[in-house]
């Protein structure tokens, strides 16, 4: 259990039965009233996001959720497969778990995996992965009616807008959250 001032990013909270992830907070003091916290969750399995107020002070029920340093290995089928990197132990992951990640995972790529009570409930990839451009159109000078950028297919199968410049077999750091281009590696 903790209280609405305890509410940080990232804590998962136990409401009715389902669990919920702080997303953001804020504590409100209105000059008329008892204070509050507006805080925005997201529902860790069916990623559905939700606005809800809370009286200042109040107790929560708070999910304790484990969160284990794991290696990515392979694909087995819809199953995507990690190895701890302490225990050597694996765990497979459905693909509806992994959900986008998977167009950013490559074997061996290190990630974390979030577990509650046995039960995986989230991957967790870094800020930014570095992965190689498969497929390109050469960039032709002068063509800036797109705003200077093309599509590019990456070495997992995501396709994301670059510069003209780069060509195929260039390495690129990708924003993991947006998908966005961020720079050569």
């Amino acid at each position: 259990m903790a209280t609405t001032n305890d509410l940080k990013n990232g804590l998962v909270l136990n409401l009715e039965g389902q669990l919920w992830s702080v997303v953001e907070f804020q504590h409100v003091k209105p000059g008329k009233g008892p204070a509050f916290v507006r805080t925005k969750l997201k529902n860790v399995l069916s990623g559905k996001t939700v606005d809800k107020t809370f009286n200042a002070g109040l107790k929560v029920e708070t999910a304790t959720v484990d969160k284990r340093d794991m290696q990515y290995s392979y694909l087995d089928g819809d199953l995507f497969v990690f190895m701890d990197t302490t225990t050597w132990e694996q765990t497979n992951v459905t693909a509806d778990i992994v959900g986008d990640a998977a167009d950013f995972l490559l074997e061996g790529q290190d990630v974390v995996v979030a577990f509650h009570e046995g039960t995986v409930l989230y991957v967790e990839l870094p800020a930014s992965v570095v992965l190689e451009i498969s497929h390109t159109e050469p960039g032709l000078q002068g063509d800036r009616s797109s705003g200077g950028t093309k599509p590019a297919t990456l070495e997992t199968g995501r396709e994301i807008q670059v510069p003209l410049f780069l060509e195929q077999g260039t390495k690129v750091k990708v924003d993991t959250r947006s998908g966005d281009y961020l720079g050569r590696a």
